[in-house]
């Protein structure tokens, strides 16, 4: 039985003040969910705050990315052994950072070994644009993120890894994969891509999280099916309400 797992992205938002009032909130009423995994993604500039705030509970705090270098001359990257000091995840390879900043198979491969290195469980993202989605390019473009994200691991070490499926056309857009379909990618794409390169034990143990538009309104139904393992939040973990129903919605 994997542990359902909902993660909160904020991706460019919240000062360090902000992300402070926001977390000793939310924070409090997160803590008390049982059975689930929780991680606040804050920008790097708030983790230390975060981590401080959330030192004695049960809610891990990730980066929202690396560099796969441990050091050297990258003006304005973050390396893996500086993340590691205050947070236990890192999500890699999100969307936008692929659309927005040259984000490839091979870099996410590359920071997905730096993590583990590290100490660090990675967040992978993998999906498809809406031009691939109606193209009928789906299947294609998610094993391939997948198999060439992820090679390398040996399936010991990959079955703590956690993987989610964003779809591109569904981030921020209020559109949203319908719990079926979502269903389906997970199932007969990402697990059987999985199972492709560890094994079908190794492969029944990871994470696949569905994200793009989840709220609090539509958790619960992605959340009864067999291979959605909980949710990666974009703007609804950035309020206290839709977020703590999120993850209630996991719990059960």
């Amino acid at each position: 039985m994997r542990t359902p797992f909902v993660a909160g992205n904020w991706k460019m938002n919240k000062t360090v003040a902000e992300a402070r009032d926001l977390v000793s909130v939310m924070g409090k009423e997160l803590n008390k969910i049982e059975n689930i995994d929780i991680v606040l993604c804050p920008p790097f500039i708030s983790i230390l705050a975060i981590a401080n705030l959330l030192q004695d509970t049960k809610i891990g705090v990730g980066a929202q990315n690396i560099h796969w270098e441990e050091k050297g001359a990258f003006t304005g990257e973050v390396s893996p052994s500086m993340v590691k000091e205050f947070c236990n995840y890192v999500i890699i390879g999100h969307s936008e950072r692929r659309s927005y900043f040259g984000e490839t198979n091979e870099t996410v491969n590359k920071k997905v070994h730096a993590a583990i290195k590290n100490g660090l469980t990675p967040i992978v993202c993998i999906g498809e644009t809406l031009e691939e989605n109606k193209a009928g390019r789906t299947s294609e473009v998610v094993s391939s993120q997948t198999l060439e994200g992820l090679k390398g691991i040996d399936a010991a070490t990959a079955a703590g890894i956690v993987v989610a499926y964003e779809p591109v056309w569904a981030i921020g857009t209020g559109l949203a994969a319908t719990a079926d379909d979502a269903q389906n990618v997970h199932k007969n794409i990402v697990r059987k891509s999985l199972t492709d390169l560890f094994g079908e034990d190794a492969a029944q143990k990871i994470r696949i999280l569905y994200g793009g538009s989840v709220n609090a309104a539509n958790a619960a139904d992605y959340f009864t099916r067999e291979d959605i393992d909980g949710a990666l939040v974009g703007g609804a973990s950035l309020k206290t309400e839709d977020f703590v129903a999120i993850a209630k919605a996991a719990s059960k």
